[in-house]
């Protein structure tokens, strides 16, 4: 035996036993596992009223009280939705379009105006700017519900109560909406390409529309989701200006049809179960619609 065998050769110990340390693969499947069984668990929970409310609405109104809440008896969707559809003269559809109409117009402007506040709030510095961004940042902290009643009592004096304008002008507004695209432009719109730009003798409305909406299409496009989630399923707002049924949005009208069997006897369950997974349909496609902006990238008006 040479010497580098002897330095190199381990003495084995008798009654001891050499335990193998653990594999990082598996530790990592585990940890794949675990997260894999939590996300299970969070969509089956997230899913789940989705799933009652899409079998509630194909029951007429004995099997949707007498048969199980999370399986099929019967298929009366078609009927269900006729009877939303001519209910009352096809009220339906016009709560529909006034929701899109609010929700809408409304977040569109929103958020034309939330970009450019931003903007200016990032990129441009004026005496005041941090006094009027801790202003921005204190108000989205206050609830909505106690803007109502001001809300109420200035279109009151004006005249604007039941009016569609009673729901676009607060819809303009939105001191959340500004702060985050306050953020965004920070985080993509460098002072380098806003200077080259100046130089080249662009404006700053051209520099606005025609470079930073171009670079904030992402920001703009989360800005824009956001409001129109918040509009389209508002509730206090609508209840408290709108008076007619002519405006009313889907979710104050729905309300009132699950109220008028306290008022008039008559059940009209399946047809509020159903207008409300037609409510959803929107915001379904909205998600999916607006995914492709997400992945756009975020230097187009550069390239532009």
């Amino acid at each position: 035996m040479t010497l580098t065998e002897r330095t190199t050769e381990r003495p084995e110990v008798r009654g001891v036993r050499r335990l193998s340390e653990p594999d990082p693969a598996s530790r990592g499947r585990g940890g794949q596992r675990f997260l894999l069984v939590g996300l299970v668990l969070a969509s089956v929970y997230s899913l789940f009223p989705v799933w009652w409310l899409i079998v509630a609405a194909t029951k007429d109104r004995t099997a949707l009280y007498q048969s199980n809440g999370l399986w099929f008896s019967g298929w009366h969707l078609w009927d269900n939705l006729h009877q939303v559809f001519t209910y009352q003269d096809g009220i339906f559809l016009r709560w529909t379009a006034n929701s899109f109409l609010y929700a809408g117009v409304g977040s569109l402007g929103g958020t034309l105006i939330a970009l450019a506040t931003g903007y200016g709030l990032a990129r441009f510095d004026f005496p005041g700017r941090n006094a009027i961004f801790a202003c921005v940042v204190g108000s989205f902290l206050i609830p909505i519900a106690l803007l109502t009643l001001p809300l109420y009592l200035l279109f009151s004096a004006i005249g604007m109560v039941d009016t569609p304008w009673a729901m676009l002008i607060p819809c303009l507004i939105n001191p959340f909406s500004v702060y985050l695209a306050k953020v965004y432009t920070e985080a993509t719109i460098p002072y380098e390409l806003l200077e080259a730009a100046r130089i080249d003798g662009a404006g700053e409305l051209r520099i606005f529309f025609s470079i930073v909406l171009r670079m904030m299409t992402t920001g703009g496009a989360t800005v824009f989701l956001l409001a129109f989630v918040n509009t389209w399923n508002a509730f206090f707002l609508p209840l408290t200006v709108l008076r007619g049924k002519e405006n009313w949005t889907l979710n104050l009208g729905l309300y009132n049809w699950s109220g008028t069997r306290l008022e008039s006897g008559i059940d009209l369950t399946g047809l509020v179960l159903t207008g409300a997974l037609l409510s959803i349909v929107p915001m379904a496609i909205m998600m999916v619609a607006m995914r492709r902006y997400w992945r756009s990238g975020v230097t187009l008006g550069a390239l532009k």
